[in-house]
């Protein structure tokens, strides 16, 4: 069983891997497009990301 956890994580990893590029192509297009509306909706992804962050710290304490 702990083989079959060690093949999904590496499965996951190699999707996150892709979808993490196409997150990038999205952000490399919409600042071409429109930096000023992009850079605020970038600003607030910004900040609940640091919540998130600050909330997994209280799960690892």
């Amino acid at each position: 069983m702990k083989k079959n956890y060690k093949k999904i994580i590496s499965q996951i990893e190699s999707v996150r891997k892709k979808n993490n590029k196409n997150w990038m192509d999205i952000l490399r297009i919409a600042f071409e497009n429109n930096p000023k509306a992009t850079s605020k909706v970038f600003a607030k992804i910004y900040r609940e990301d640091k919540q998130i962050s600050n909330l997994a710290k209280k799960l690892t304490k």
